[in-house]
């Protein structure tokens, strides 16, 4: 295992997780990295660590161009424990090493780990020196947790970025241009959707810093270093925290007999006919996580479910659970569905959709029994109306 460098004296030592599957919740069926930076300098510095699992191939990488026994800085840009995981570990073969970090953090960490660890905390704005070079530090809580902050090296114009920038890929490659944007883009929306999407108030305070600074690399903790795409990667999520979206509809469904599925096809139809790109997502063969990039994605947003023991599916309430934590804003609705005797399930995902502040411009579908042909028509034209509708938004 050997560091890669990606700047004189300035390497990559994280580790690559293959087989990574599920991150709490979020499917990675690329797997991911965990990315450690380590800066040699008067002062040795590492800029973060790894899953506890992959501290070895972190170690190894460290040891390819220095001891760790001379690392005097380890920076904790966040608590979490794909971030700290190998923490301990290093710090039984570096314990003069102190931990760089922000006030919440060392909160956290010392919860966690429950050590007493030479920690340095340091405040937004504050700068270290290691020497020639030099860190600057700016907290950004809430992008995605309380303790969260990212260090800027300007003397290489580099940020290590945290999680803000990442993606789940495991690869080979280091850095954006080496795998494309279209991929790229499509990982970092999907890891952005997951895991940033609450915050994106929080995201846009850190984004007025971050343009502030001449950059000539990002260094996410997960994924590939931005080289090439910067200014493209600050822009999209320029984009997505001002919870922007094209003109194009999901359709999110599950369906008992059939039934629901013909107003989900029907409304497709109807949209499609109008122009409006549409994905279908049906909810018995489509993860949460992988539905969850088509919002970002898309101004308007179609639930459908039968009613069932006087609600929707267990499927769509999942759905819901995680929709409503991940707080998408700014988006058109519709809930269809159909019913024998009841006939909840509309109104209740309405009521979802409403407590999200979406708008809700027609009234929900909601037919009993199977749907007829004259039904069906009805519904692709209550489509077109709703095409119509976006558009003239």
């Amino acid at each position: 295992m050997k560091a890669i460098s990606i700047t004189p004296n300035i390497y990559w030592v994280g580790g690559i997780d293959w087989d990574l599957r599920n991150f709490h919740g979020y499917l990675t069926p690329l797997g991911s990295t965990y990315n450690s930076y380590l800066i040699l300098d008067e002062k040795v510095t590492l800029i973060d660590t790894v899953k506890h699992y992959l501290g070895e191939e972190m170690l190894a990488r460290i040891s390819s161009v220095i001891s760790p026994s001379k690392i005097d800085y380890i920076v904790a840009n966040h608590v979490e424990m794909d971030h700290t995981g190998s923490l301990g570990r290093l710090l039984q073969l570096a314990p003069q090493a102190k931990i760089i970090t922000s006030p919440m953090g060392e909160k956290g960490l010392r919860r966690h780990f429950k050590q007493d660890w030479p920690f340095q905390v340091v405040q937004s704005g504050e700068s270290l020196s290691l020497g020639q070079r030099s860190l600057t530090f700016v907290h950004v809580p809430m992008v995605h947790w309380p303790d969260s902050m990212v260090t800027y090296l300007p003397e290489e114009e580099i940020l290590f970025s945290n999680d803000a920038f990442g993606q789940h890929v495991a690869s080979a490659e280091r850095y954006d241009d080496e795998l494309g944007w279209s991929f790229l883009r499509r990982e970092a929306a999907k890891y952005y959707a997951n895991i940033v999407y609450p915050f994106g108030a929080q995201v846009k305070k850190a984004l007025a810093q971050v343009k502030q600074l001449p950059l000539k690399l990002i260094c996410p903790s997960h994924g590939l270093i931005w080289r090439s795409f910067i200014d493209r990667i600050v822009a999209e999520y320029s984009r997505w925290a001002d919870h922007e979206a094209e003109e194009k509809a999901v359709i999110i469904y599950d369906t008992m007999w059939g039934s629901t599925e013909k107003i989900a096809r029907s409304l497709q139809s109807g949209l499609e006919e109008e122009g409006i790109p549409v994905v279908v997502r049906h909810l018995k063969t489509n993860h949460v996580s992988d539905i969850i990039p088509d919002v970002l994605e898309s101004r308007l947003v179609l639930l459908g479910s039968p009613t069932f023991n006087n609600s929707y599916l267990p499927t769509m309430g999942a759905w819901l659970t995680y929709l409503k934590g991940l707080r998408p804003q700014q988006r058109v609705g519709l809930a269809f569905g159909s019913f024998g005797w009841s006939g909840q399930a509309v109104s209740e995902m309405e009521a979802v959709m409403k407590a999200l502040g979406w708008e809700l411009p027609l009234a929900g579908i909601n037919l009993k029994y199977i749907p007829d042909e004259e039904e069906l028509v009805q519904v692709k034209e209550k489509a077109r109306e709703l095409a119509r509708y976006l558009k003239n938004k």
